[in-house]
């Protein structure tokens, strides 16, 4: 019996375990320290009473023999795609239902995606990048070539002429830097998977927090994006669903390769690996999309943005160099004094209480970097801003 020998390619331990197992270790050698967790991208506003009431009417539902449900479709419950392909709309993209997936959230979905894949495919990743991109494709035993992010450029890597890949991943607004790409850089790097017949995996998770009209808040927006990209969307970061698991992929029929429909492979997979979505949290999701639903959910992205507004006024005041946190809820800085990711993280969790997230976890451009989010307490984030202030100032 043999092993799929690409994992010994992976790193020891996944980032935020690692960030994980030393948050632990000091806190039980301080155990009267508040620690103040500013590193993992996970949401503190609670669901929104709509998305509450929609699930207690889906459960009560279920609970009875007239309105009970079983298995649902593959590609999830009409009532969702519907509510997604709406939500387009507004965006000016037109999608048809059966190019819309749900699916438990991005993260599975932007792994799972390359089941309909040759392993032979060369990917371009940005660096630095969202762990999962990398991992699973290593698993997978996939050529990665990177695409260097840095100050320079904005952390908005651009197509490299005589670079040849099959598939693209981009994330925009993007995790970890917060760097939103413009409606003319998408353009160029639609034009060149048209070129090369490649396909844009596109990783939509924040869209909501892009606030700037004039950005691009789908691929879709872009001519041609129809015809070689799938875009990944989440409810995590848009409607506090981390706990609660749902996303969609969009997959546009006119989406072609190799004489495949992708829509239909990917159809063909999910039905095979994937037994859908709760019908109860599918319901909460729909409620998400409803008038009252978008209106709640807008006001926890406001204050997401504040918090961000807050950390960039603290970093302003010192006079660390930032990226993100106006279209984001990333914020991505300079590590000051020369300090790498890993010293500035130890610094922070062991001087002022706080847990950010290092910047090499990310990749080899992430170095000297750190990662802050948005989505933690008000009153917490600004104390946490108040102890870094009292170290770095």
């Amino acid at each position: 019996m043999n092993i799929n020998k690409n994992y010994q390619n992976l790193k020891e331990g996944y980032l935020f375990q690692t960030i994980s197992e030393k948050v632990k270790k000091h806190s039980k050698e301080n155990p009267d320290l508040k620690i103040i967790r500013l590193g993992i991208g996970d949401v503190t506003r609670p669901l929104a009473p709509p998305v509450i009431d929609a699930m207690h009417k889906a459960v009560a539902e279920m609970g009875m023999a007239e309105s009970f449900r079983g298995y649902g479709d593959y590609e999830g419950y009409s009532f969702l795609r519907a509510a997604v392909c709406g939500y387009y709309a507004k965006k000016g993209v037109a999608l048809r239902e059966d190019e819309v997936f749900v699916s438990d959230g991005a993260k599975s979905d932007l792994a799972n995606i390359l089941d309909i894949f040759s392993s032979g495919n060369t990917v371009v990743i940005p660096d630095p990048v969202y762990p999962v991109y990398v991992d699973t494709n290593i698993m997978a035993g996939r050529k990665i070539i990177y695409m260097d992010g840095n100050a320079d450029n904005a952390f908005l890597p651009m197509p490299k002429s005589g670079v040849k890949a099959d598939i693209i991943y981009l994330c925009s607004p993007n995790n970890p830097t917060g760097a939103v790409y413009g409606k003319k850089q998408l353009e160029r790097w639609v034009s060149y998977a048209l070129e090369n017949d490649a396909v844009i995996l596109f990783d939509g998770a924040y869209e909501i927090f892009v606030q700037d009209r004039d950005l691009p808040t789908s691929i879709y927006q872009i001519s041609g994006a129809d015809r070689c990209a799938i875009e990944f969307c989440s409810l995590s970061k848009t409607a506090g669903f981390t706990g609660t698991r749902c996303g969609y992929t969009v997959v546009p029929q006119a989406l072609m390769r190799d004489g495949e429909s992708l829509n239909k492979l990917w159809l063909r997979r999910q039905a095979t690996k994937f037994n859908g979505v709760s019908y109860v949290v599918q319901r909460g999701a729909e409620a998400v999309f409803t008038k009252n639903g978008m209106e709640r959910i807008k006001g926890d992205i406001s204050y997401y943005l504040e918090n961000a507004r807050i950390i960039t006024d603290a970093l302003t005041e010192l006079g660390i160099w930032f990226t993100g946190g106006k279209n984001a809820p990333y914020i991505w800085l300079k590590c000051p004094g020369r300090m790498s990711s890993w010293e500035f993280f130890d610094v922070l969790l062991c001087k002022a209480g706080v847990v950010a997230t290092p910047g090499a976890g990310f990749g080899a451009n992430g170095e000297g970097f750190l990662r802050l989010t948005a989505f933690g307490d008000r009153e917490n984030l600004i104390e946490a801003m108040g102890r870094i202030k009292a170290v770095c100032g």
